[in-house]
C-alpha cells in the first residue's frame, strides 16, 4: 500500500491501540506517514504493539508487503502512554471505546497538548454526535469525525462526518488525506447518530438477534440463509461478533436515544451478552466460540 501525501499531513497521531485503532495506525503507516500511537498504560500499548506487528507480520506473509516494506512500515511506527507527544501532530484520529465521556476528555486534552495550529482532531466514532466531540474543544472548527470499517487495512470505505462547527477547509483535507494519502474510497455522512452505514446496518445486526432469541432459525441457519440466499459474504451473527456485540450495542443505544425507533433498540439477549463478557471475537466467546 502506497499513498500520496495529503497536502501538510505527514505526521499523524492515533489514540488506542485496540483492534480499531492499531487498524487505522498500520493502514497510516504503511501509506509512508509518520505514526505514533498512544495507550493509557505500559501494557495496553505493548499489547496493542504486538497486534499491530502480528499483523502487518501475516500481511508479509501473504504476500501483501515485501521484507523490505515491512521494515519500513515499522519504523514509522512508534508508541507511547503519553498524549503530550502528540504536540506535533498534524492530524489525531481517536480510536478508543464508544462511550461519549471517554471520547470528550481525550478531545479536551488533545486541544490543549496538539500545538499546530491546523491540526485536524478526528474521531473514529461509529456513533457519538461529532458536535459534542468539536465544542468540547477550543477548535470546533477542526474537529470532524473519519470513521473506518473492520478490518481497516482491508476495507476500502471511510466516512467523513463533518459537525455543524467543521469547516470546509477541515472536510475537504481530510477527504484528500483520506482518498488520496490512505487510498481509501471516501463518503461524506451528516453528523447523525449511525450516520450511513450502522444506520443501515444495525437495524439489520439487530433483527438477526431477534430472530435467534426467539428460536425462530438458529445462528447456523440465520447466516447460512444471507450468505448463500443474497450472497452476502458474512452472515449477521458472525459480522456482529466480528465488530463486537459492545460496538454493536453502544451505537444502537446511541441510534434509539436520537430517533426513539423501536427497530434501533437493543434486544436483551445482546445486553445480557455484553454483561457476561461475550463480545464475540475480541473475547473469543459471542454467537460462535473462537479459538
Amino acid at each position: 500500500m502506497t499513498g500520496i501525501p495529503a497536502g501538510d499531513i505527514a505526521r499523524v497521531g492515533v489514540v488506542g491501540c485496540g483492534q480499531m485503532g492499531a487498524g487505522i495506525a498500520e493502514v497510516c503507516a504503511r501509506s509512508g506517514l509518520d505514526v505514533k500511537v498512544a495507550e493509557t498504560t505500559g501494557e495496553a500499548l505493548e499489547i496493542g504493539r504486538t497486534r499491530l506487528f502480528n499483523s502487518l507480520t501475516k500481511a508479509a506473509e501473504r504476500g501483501k508487503v515485501s521484507a523490505e516494506e515491512l521494515a519500513e512500515t515499522q519504523a514509522r511506527l512508534s508508541f507511547t502512554t503519553d498524549l503530550g507527544e502528540f504536540a506535533d501532530r498534524d492530524l489525531v484520529i481517536e480510536a478508543v471505546v464508544e462511550n461519549e465521556q471517554v471520547k470528550t476528555e481525550i478531545f479536551q486534552v488533545l486541544d490543549q497538548v496538539v500545538t499546530r495550529p491546523d491540526a485536524i482532531l478526528a474521531s473514529n466514532t461509529s456513533s457519538i454526535p461529532l458536535v459534542k466531540l468539536a465544542v468540547a474543544t477550543s477548535r470546533p472548527d477542526q474537529v470532524i469525525g473519519i470513521h473506518f470499517f473492520n478490518p481497516a487495512p482491508v476495507q476500502k470505505l471511510v466516512e467523513l462526518i463533518p459537525a455543524l462547527t467543521t469547516s470546509e477547509g477541515t472536510l475537504s483535507r481530510a477527504q484528500l488525506f483520506a482518498e488520496k494519502a490512505l487510498g481509501k474510497h471516501a463518503i461524506r455522512a451528516q453528523d447523525r447518530s449511525g450516520f450511513v452505514v450502522n444506520a443501515l446496518l444495525i437495524p439489520y445486526l439487530l433483527s438477526a438477534i431477534r430472530m435467534f432469541e426467539s428460536g425462530i432459525a438458529s445462528r447456523e441457519d440465520i447466516d447460512n440463509g444471507m450468505e448463500l440466499g443474497c450472497a452476502h459474504p458474512m452472515g449477521p451473527l458472525k459480522l456482529a461478533d466480528l465488530i463486537g456485540l459492545d460496538t454493536v450495542a453502544s451505537v444502537a443505544f446511541s441510534m434509539y436515544d436520537e430517533y426513539k425507533e423501536p427497530l434501533y433498540a437493543a434486544p436483551p439477549l445482546l445486553q445480557r451478552m455484553v454483561d457476561a463478557g461475550r463480545l464475540g471475537r475480541k473475547s473469543n466467546s459471542g454467537f460462535y466460540t473462537y479459538g
